[in-house]
């Protein structure tokens, strides 16, 4: 007979395990709404660097065209469903209904920059050899975007995408995260997923390509090299119950296709994060 009866107690509220549930990169590009079809197709114009000219030996001004560049994204339809039995929720612990609702929500914010990432990886300037997060990384990085035209002064519109490991090396250069160079101190506060930093919007993203090892690809590039085309409902949230088959489900939708415009808008930075990995 046993002299203990030992008593386990499950705690109602749930805790949300470790995953990416967030959407990060939405803000980096050209976003389009979709009002039906299947394509969305942006135009890219200019002058295809033309110069100016006098007049002809007719007495009359040359006349040229522009250049403009047609470049279309195709929109495919993105779904997270989520279904569980009234009695698989009777008996489990925690808010089945609310913890189907957000895991859906988390796993279409994953696809939402998934694609975004997608794009990004077909650019085709970069900082030449990997290496680790260093100031002349990223002021090469503003430089060449600045010899391909862009407006790296258009603050408001220049982003880096960069790795939890760019982000920590670069935590210990002095003009990053010193006060003196910066208005918000970054030791003093939470870690925040969006910072500007001479003349750049810094956002740090954990699933970019490569992430951890010696050859992750992060980004320094201007919102007008990116296009984002989306269904123009926008994310398409919702759950019920089936009374018949007594089930309950929840689902997230997105109809939503992303392209890279401007190859001269982005610079893929090589970066080497394989230092800062859990031993």
């Amino acid at each position: 007979m046993a002299s203990t009866a030992p008593v386990t107690q499950y705690r109602d509220e749930y805790i949300s395990g470790y995953e990416d549930g967030k959407a990060r990169l939405r803000t980096i590009g050209v976003t389009e709404f979709v009002r039906s079809g299947n394509t969305a197709t942006f135009l890219v114009a200019d002058s295809g660097s033309a110069t100016a000219v006098t007049r002809g030996a007719d007495g009359l001004i040359p006349a040229r065209a522009d250049n403009n560049t047609q470049t279309s994204a195709t929109l495919n339809e993105w779904h997270d469903l989520v279904r569980k039995s009234s009695f698989n929720i009777f008996q489990s612990q925690g808010n089945q209904r609310l913890i189907m609702q957000r895991t859906s929500l988390k796993t279409l914010n994953r696809k939402i920059d998934d694609l975004i990432i997608v794009a990004l990886d077909t650019a085709t300037n970069d900082t030449g050899t990997t290496a680790i997060a260093t100031l002349d990384m990223v002021m090469k990085s503003q430089a060449i975007l600045g010899n391909a035209f862009v407006d790296v002064e258009d603050v408001d519109n220049i982003f880096g995408v960069i790795t939890p490991a760019f982000h920590a090396y670069m935590m210990q250069v002095k003009e990053y995260a010193s006060a003196d160079y910066v208005e918000n101190k970054p030791f003093n506060g939470p870690i925040t997923t969006y910072r500007r930093w001479a003349g750049v919007n810094w956002i740090v993203h954990p699933r970019l390509s490569g992430v951890t090892t010696a050859t992750e690809k992060c980004y320094m590039l201007h919102r007008d090299c990116l296009g984002v085309a989306v269904d123009v409902k926008d994310m398409d949230i919702d759950m019920d119950y089936h009374r018949e088959q007594q089930y309950s489900w929840a689902r997230a939708s997105i109809f939503m296709g992303v392209k890279l415009l401007q190859q001269g808008g982005i610079v893929q930075m090589k970066h080497d994060g394989s230092a800062y990995l859990a031993a």
